[in-house]
């Protein structure tokens, strides 16, 4: 049977060079996994970055956009930061994301390295689980002039200096005022999001078919300000009144500074990401797995 996937891209751990044994022993994984691919039936190609960097010959290469515009599927191997930065660059193409995990944790990069032609070859052919997440937009105004602006598929995250006291932050959702707030920051988090660092300051879990964002305080002055989960379809606004050595974070890759009167613009993007999983799989057997729930059960 052929693959349903014509051709088909591989990216490594993104912009990291290689160096030393890690280096060669990545070099073996992308190239088993590529070799894998090709067997499958599918055209390949390597993304350039992932070729140069480990010096992979033989292969078609493309740059990222390259891919968004000429494959069908993209593979990831690395962690859920290799993801997210993929993620976000191939948006705009839907080309649709198979994560396989060289990291730690691994929420969106599911596929255990050792099984992955087990999960890989049904996925090639057509059998799989679709799961698509939404991007937030969010701009960095300034003067009202924008003077910033990323996508982030995790959080937006507004935060002080490590050397510097608490920020005043002022609330808004969709123009109406909410609170201001003085504290280490603010996490204004997806449902993708609310796993990674909304979680360690306190937020809830979304599950990622509810279209909404957790907008989560961090180490707040007042301890009556708690987490709020608020509909994607408005927009949130920080403003930044107080506090200095600010910035404003993206998925934390991408770094804005601040000053007084910056205002943080928060709105649903009008790209989705789509990942693609094993067959049977669900959203919680992941938070079992990672979150370690329920150990020594069934």
């Amino acid at each position: 049977m052929k693959p349903i996937f014509r051709r088909v891209a591989l990216i490594g751990k993104y912009q990291r060079p290689a160096a030393g044994p890690a280096a060669s022993g990545s070099r073996e994984i992308i190239d088993c996994i590529a070799r894998f691919v090709v067997a499958q039936g599918c055209e390949l190609a390597l993304e350039s970055e992932t070729a140069s960097h480990l010096d992979l010959a033989g292969y078609a290469t493309l740059d990222v956009d390259g891919i968004g515009r000429q494959c069908d599927l993209c593979l990831v191997v690395g962690g859920d930061g290799t993801m997210l930065g993929v993620g976000r660059r191939l948006a705009s193409y839907g080309t649709p994301l198979v994560g396989i995990n060289q990291g730690r944790l691994g929420f969106i990069t599911d596929i255990p390295l050792d099984s992955y032609q087990d999960a890989l070859q049904p996925i090639l052919h057509g059998e799989y689980e679709e799961d698509v997440r939404p991007l937030m937009q969010a701009c960095v105004m300034r003067e009202g002039v924008c003077v910033f602006e990323a996508l982030a598929l995790n959080d937006v995250v507004v935060n002080r200096g490590s050397t510097s006291g608490m920020v005043e932050l002022r609330i808004e959702v969709d123009g109406v005022f909410v609170a201001n707030q003085r504290a280490d920051g603010m996490i204004v988090a997806s449902p993708t999001g609310s796993t990674a660092y909304a979680l360690s300051a306190g937020g809830p879990l979304l599950h990622p078919s509810i279209p909404g964002w957790v907008l989560v305080p961090i180490a707040p002055h007042t301890l009556s300000n708690r987490p709020i989960v608020l509909p994607d379809a408005g927009e949130v606004a920080i403003e930044v009144v107080g506090g200095r050595d600010m910035s404003a974070n993206f998925d934390m890759q991408s770094l804005a500074s601040l000053q007084h009167g910056d205002r943080i613009l928060v709105r649903r993007s009008a790209h989705r990401v789509c990942f693609l999983h094993p067959r049977g799989w669900s959203y919680f057997s992941t938070l079992r797995k990672k979150l370690r729930w329920n150990e020594g059960g069934s």
